[in-house]
């Protein structure tokens, strides 16, 4: 009588148990990447579809972030400067322009102007509020209000002529000596030019105030101390635009030798 043995038939049905085991877990692997790769469809053709035509509020949010980039603290205290300009310059002017009551509230709006100053800048720098709108704006409000106060004082003769011409002489020149070196650096505020700024503004408002007596003797003297810090900031600052232009020559034409070589 021929058959298999018992160990060998034990062994053979081990052997069909394992490979019905593993047929099972192949069918099992191949549903679940059948379900992954529907499910990976479906979001390609959702990101697809998203990326063809973005959502509406995603364009809402990018106008929002842009706008808030130029409406922001900083530029808001610029513009307000500003405002403040012609405001101050109807204030001076008002009912000749020597009344007490009048020229106090010339004053506010001064000191307003001023105070937003000191803090557009630093909240600017602070919190990377910095625009190009704001780099602009910024000097520009700065040499308005000063420069209406300063002629509305040599026009109503509180304040000589020749002192305003020195003062706004030395800020329009040193915007222009800026532009002319700004190919080779940018010349720092320096903490002369910082103090001069504060001298003009105290000097300035002074002298918006209708003071007699030793404040009128006192405002002359904070005046006199501004001009010589003006005169005295200008020239070191030409002698900076002097040095930062011949060192930024000097490199170029190293860098051009160089590269001929």
């Amino acid at each position: 009588m021929t058959g298999v043995p018992a160990s060998a038939a034990g062994g053979s049905a081990k052997a069909n148990g394992a490979a019905a085991s593993s047929r099972g877990t192949a069918a099992r692997g191949a549903s679940k990447g059948k379900g992954a790769a529907a499910g990976s469809t479906g979001s390609g053709a959702s990101g697809a579809q998203d990326g063809g035509k973005p959502a509406r509020g995603g364009k809402i949010a990018a106008a929002a972030v842009d706008q808030a980039s130029v409406w922001n603290i900083a530029n808001l205290l610029t513009m307000l400067r500003l405002v403040l300009v012609p405001g101050f310059v109807a204030l001076m002017l008002a009912d000749g322009g020597y009344d007490p009551a009048w020229r106090s509230l010339a004053w506010a709006a001064f000191a307003i102007a001023m105070i937003t100053d000191l803090f557009d800048g630093h909240l600017a720098r602070t919190y990377n509020l910095v625009t190009d709108f704001g780099k602009i704006a910024d000097p520009i409000a700065d040499k308005a209000i000063m420069g209406a106060a300063l002629i509305c004082l040599s026009a109503l003769g509180d304040l000589p002529w020749w002192v305003t011409i020195v003062i706004l002489g030395r800020e329009l020149g040193i915007t222009l000596l800026r532009f002319w070196v700004i190919r080779y650096g940018v010349i720092p505020a320096s903490r002369g030019g910082k103090l001069k700024t504060l001298t003009q503004g105290v000097a300035v408002g002074m002298y918006v105030l209708a003071l007699t007596g030793w404040l009128a003797t006192l405002r002359f003297w904070v005046m006199a101390a501004a001009v010589v810090l003006t005169v005295v900031t200008g020239l070191d600052y030409v002698r900076q635009a002097i040095v930062l232009r011949r060192r930024g020559m000097a490199e170029r034409k190293a860098a051009l030798e160089e590269t001929e070589t």
